[in-house]
């Protein structure tokens, strides 16, 4: 019987496919892996039923977008979990997932949690002026809980950021039934432990919530790559300035009449994005396009 779904969770080869009426366990079929391609949860896909009630993964709807890390489709927004308690979350790495969610038309939510312990007012504050919105939360206090309940009704999210700073803990808070498990902070290394082993799509407050494995610094370096010159419109409050340059072609790394350059030295755009930007430009030169294949 042929039916369609969407992966709420793929675990050690399976792919576990929301019908309408039925979760069905499914096995993707080979021509995936001779095309190299790999399903996603999130992803709408086409399936056959067999008689015992076990699937076979078809086909792969078209997609909206799709990220490596997390490995999800179809999101409408990122929830990037940030800390500036231990571990404290490094600007650099948000910013990364930032412009890969902006290059994708995937809205990004920067949630910094553990307030109760560390106010960090200075991150909270690097975000919302660069025009995101941006939550002080508490998993432990349940401060902005409901506020962020609200911003997920009715969306697909997913909720990533680095190990540690409590993506489980906030879902937890948000349904207690969930009972995910979370880590101790390994006190050496400043960094969490790696509590979710796969990505599973979770039903909260009218939407659906992807908990993805956390990443570190390594991580980031091994993801995706935007290629150089789509680079500076995934950095939101760069778009004003692009092309006020004196030059075409400006890179807004150190040029002369530079607009982007003009409007930092100004404070309209922080020093912390900026630096985040040139280091991504950085590496985005090395990139070589034929390495997406």
């Amino acid at each position: 019987m042929k039916r369609e779904g969407q992966i709420i969770k793929a675990l050690s080869g399976f792919y576990y496919v929301q019908c309408e009426d039925a979760l069905v366990t499914c096995r993707a079929r080979g021509k995936f892996r001779y095309k190299k391609i790999t399903p996603l949860v999130g992803d709408r896909v086409a399936i056959t039923v067999q008689e015992d009630g076990s699937g076979s993964l078809d086909e792969i709807l078209p997609r909206r977008n799709a990220f490596q890390r997390p490995a999800v489709a179809n999101i409408d927004q990122l929830v990037l979990i940030a800390s500036g308690a231990i571990p404290v979350t490094d600007p650099f790495l948000l910013d990364r997932i930032i412009s890969l969610a902006e290059s994708k038309q995937c809205e990004p939510i920067v949630c910094i949690n553990k307030w109760d312990l560390v106010p960090a007012e200075e991150l909270f504050a690097l975000y919302e002026q660069a025009g995101f919105t941006t939550l002080r939360v508490s998993a432990e206090t349940g401060l902005g809980i409901e506020e962020l309940r609200g911003l997920l009704a009715g969306k697909v999210s997913a909720f990533t950021g680095n190990s540690g700073v409590g993506k489980s803990s906030i879902l937890n808070a948000l349904e207690p039934d969930f009972r995910l498990a979370t880590g101790e902070i390994s006190e050496k290394l400043g960094r969490g432990r790696h509590t979710t082993r796969h990505v599973e799509l979770f039903p909260v407050s009218g939407g659906l919530i992807a908990d993805t494995p956390g990443f570190s610094a390594f991580d980031t370096d091994r993801g995706e790559h935007l290629e150089k010159d789509a680079l500076a419109e995934t950095f939101r409050e760069f778009r004003p300035y692009l092309g006020q340059c004196r030059f075409v072609g400006c890179a807004h790394v150190k040029e002369k009449g530079c607009a982007v350059l003009a409007a930092k030295k100004e404070r309209k755009i922080s020093q912390s994005r900026h630096k985040s930007y040139v280091r991504l430009y950085e590496q985005a030169k090395e990139y070589k396009p034929w390495e997406k294949e």
